[in-house]
């Protein structure tokens, strides 16, 4: 008995470790979630912390605390936010649906912290005051979320198109053979290769900071159900000025608080932009998987940085291993908001019950997208190197350049020649000499690769 301590709520008596900061309700969801060892993640508690200083500074404001309940509730709730307690949130992810386990968690640990500092603090009737589950777990995936993704993310994304932009200035004038459905193209810049890679983290940086918009939207002052039951009528805008003084960040109190609690919809909306990003770098780390393939019996246009050895058993072998790994990130991302998909369905009546998952998925997903963002910048795009003699063989030997002759010699012509250069192996330029009746000069101006890269009919 030695190592516990009785603690009771409205169930009654139950045993608690001893130096746990966290209470009944706590304990009861630990004894009945032992499901995946997964607990909500950093953000989210930081998230929860921020809320409750918050609820400290409005319910003192207006009349509902005394100054020294409001100052302790603020004080532990801090250092909750700070992450100083993040072993007392041990409450597993697939829990209740509304959150209210981990809730309840948050003000067992604050109210303990409170009154071992010496002020008398209730976990319902103070840290709790105005608020119900329903609507601080739903405000907590919206703060948390929106900080995560402005904080980490989108720095991370700006720095992963900025090294970009500066590779595609670097190889702006330096040619190679474009290919769709993996065949020999008409050529393209690696500038303008890698400029599509631009403008997709470009685009994504816009979607996901269009569905920002939405997650500062707090339902926070809904409690119960959506009507404010409890609660002052000025809580939620109150709440939203608190937090966005505490973040920095433009919160405001949702127009409509029964959406923001039955629904998930600006979580999914953010979760679909997420998923967005993965597909525009997993199409990023193939490119760059196919480019580095060989060296000698794939396209080995390029070679990316040697980071670690690829085999253990092949000396000398060196793997993409950031682009894969980039590649299982998006994966990963593309898994869970398949599930936040299914969880944002999944809002009845008047709240949604797999508030939890959503909160774990999708600030998983920001948090690995901005991880390897940072990675693909820095490992890869900024060091590979272009295998130029690699690259102008390709070049020399692509019969579908004769593509750029169609308005001199006509597509059927041209056709014959380049099934001519395919079948003898032969350098375009060679058979087309034999084929066309052009002279060298006229075929050399004509078949540039480098001024082929700039479209329109060249040779006028």
């Amino acid at each position: 008995m030695n190592n516990f301590r009785i603690e009771h709520d409205s169930m009654g008596e139950l045993k608690v470790p001893a130096d746990a900061l966290y209470g009944a309700q706590t304990q009861r969801a630990i004894d009945n979630f032992p499901i995946s060892g997964l607990h909500l993640p950093r953000p989210f508690i930081r998230a929860l912390g921020l809320i409750k200083a918050a609820a400290a500074e409005v319910n003192l404001a207006m009349g509902h605390l005394k100054k020294n309940q409001a100052a302790a509730i603020r004080k532990a709730s801090m250092a909750v936010a700070e992450g100083q307690h993040d072993a007392q949130f041990p409450i597993d992810i697939f829990q209740t649906g509304s959150g209210t386990s981990t809730n309840m968690n948050a003000n067992e640990v604050i109210a303990h912290l409170a009154v071992a500092a010496g002020t008398k603090v209730h976990p319902n009737d103070h840290v709790n005051y105005g608020q119900s589950s329903n609507d601080v777990i739903p405000t907590a995936i919206h703060v948390s979320a929106t900080l995560t993704t402005s904080e980490q993310l989108l720095p991370a994304l700006r720095h992963l198109k900025k090294a970009i932009d500066k590779r595609a200035r670097e190889l702006k004038n330096t040619p190679k053979t474009g290919r769709t459905h993996l065949m020999d193209a008409m050529p393209i810049t690696f500038g303008q290769e890698l400029s599509g890679w631009s403008a997709q983290i470009g685009s994504a940086i816009e979607r996901i900071e269009d569905a920002l918009k939405r997650m500062r939207r707090l339902p926070q002052g809904g409690t119960a159900v959506g009507t404010g039951i409890n609660a002052d009528s000025k809580f939620g805008p109150a709440m939203a000025a608190q937090l966005k003084k505490l973040t920095g960040v433009k919160f405001e109190s949702a127009e409509n608080y029964f959406e923001g609690m039955a629904a998930q919809d600006a979580a999914v909306e953010l979760s679909g932009q997420l998923k967005t990003l993965a597909v525009g770098l997993m199409k990023i780390a193939n490119d760059l998987r196919w480019m580095n393939s060989g060296p000698l019996a794939g396209l080995g246009e390029i070679e990316l940085p040697a980071l670690q050895p690829g085999s253990s058993i092949m000396p000398g072998k060196v793997n993409p291993v950031i682009p894969e790994a980039v590649a299982m990130v998006a994966a990963q991302v593309i898994g869970n908001d398949a599930s936040i998909t299914i969880a944002g369905q999944s809002g009845n009546f008047q709240l949604n019950v797999m508030l939890p998952l959503i909160a774990h998925n999708l600030l998983q997903s920001v948090g690995i997208l901005a991880n390897v963002s940072v990675l693909l910048a820095d490992k890869s795009i900024a060091g590979f190197k272009v295998n130029k003699a690699r690259v102008n063989q390709a070049l020399a030997m692509n019969p579908i350049l004769v593509t750029a002759l169609n308005p001199v010699i006509g597509y059927e012509k041209g056709a014959a020649t380049a099934k001519q250069a395919y079948r003898q192996h032969r350098p375009i330029m060679d058979v087309a000499l034999e084929t066309t009746g052009l002279s060298k000069d006229e075929l050399k101006k004509l078949l540039d690769p480098l001024t082929l890269t700039r479209g329109g009919i060249h040779g006028e």
